[in-house]
């Protein structure tokens, strides 16, 4: 194996900002976030540190997944029915018959993000997107809590 570190970095966190985005999906799938959450962090002149998301719900969650081929999303709401289907004969259902799978994907997927933070941008792989996955039916109004902690951009 062969690795190598960069040289290390340090900021003294004297900024931590936090805003709530607000997310109308149109029903099961992905809705990307992505520049949302950097219009955020440019609007706070966030400089180094970490981001922090939230979402405030038990039948979405919040991912980080490729933004190149949409045919990747689709796989993945694929392969989400497959581990938790409708018709698996779940006994909560007060919901909905999709209510329950939801808490099911949710709890595999999860319900919070941390990113790095580089001079003001998210440390994103070159195909990298953040996601809030709806895993209900129909569309619903999500809360993600975004909190930066961390420097203030130079200049």
């Amino acid at each position: 194996m062969r690795s190598r570190l960069s040289p290390p970095t340090s900021t003294a966190p004297d900024l931590v900002a936090t805003a709530t985005l607000t997310v109308e999906t149109p029903g099961e799938g992905f809705s990307e976030i992505t520049q949302e959450v950097a219009r955020f962090l440019a609007a706070i002149a966030a400089g180094d540190g970490a981001l922090f998301l939230y979402l405030r719900h038990t039948s979405a969650s919040l991912v980080i997944q490729e933004n190149a081929d949409p045919d990747v999303r689709t796989d993945l709401v694929t392969a989400l029915h497959r581990l938790a289907p409708v018709d698996a004969g779940w006994v909560h259902d007060t919901e909905g018959a999709d209510d329950m799978p939801a808490h099911v994907k949710t709890m595999l997927t999860g319900i919070s993000l941390h990113v790095p933070v580089m001079a003001g941008k998210l440390c994103l792989g070159t195909w990298q997107g953040i996601y809030l996955a709806e895993h209900r039916t129909r569309p619903h109004r999500r809360e993600v809590v975004l909190q930066f902690i961390g420097g203030r951009a130079a200049g």
